[in-house]
């Protein structure tokens, strides 16, 4: 299963990287977007859910680690205002390329 990493900058400057056991999270984030922080905790609960249903169903049981990845985003969206903004500056590794 893919592992990728979501580097996101704080509304105070900080740069953090988000651990997550699959791509999934490309299905709800985008690099060089800006979010609302309650939005980009929203959209990562349902990402990090998502991507630890899918260790679940190839190898019986749950990603600890992507549980303690949202408790770590949990933990330092709480230190802001919820309109404050997140940029998500990287995600790696990217999604292949589609032919046209």
């Amino acid at each position: 299963m893919p592992e990728m990493t979501v580097t996101v900058r704080w509304p105070d400057g900080r740069v953090a990287d988000c651990y997550s056991p699959s791509l999934v999270m490309h299905d709800h984030l985008s690099p060089g977007s800006t979010y609302r922080v309650d939005d980009f905790t929203r959209r990562s609960a349902t990402a990090l859910a998502e991507a630890s249903e899918r260790v679940r169903a190839k190898y019986g049981f749950a990603c600890t680690a992507s549980a303690a990845s949202f408790e770590r985003i949990q933990t330092t969206a709480s230190t802001f205002d919820a309109a404050d903004l997140v940029e998500v500056l990287a995600m790696h590794p990217p999604l292949p390329q589609e032919n046209s």
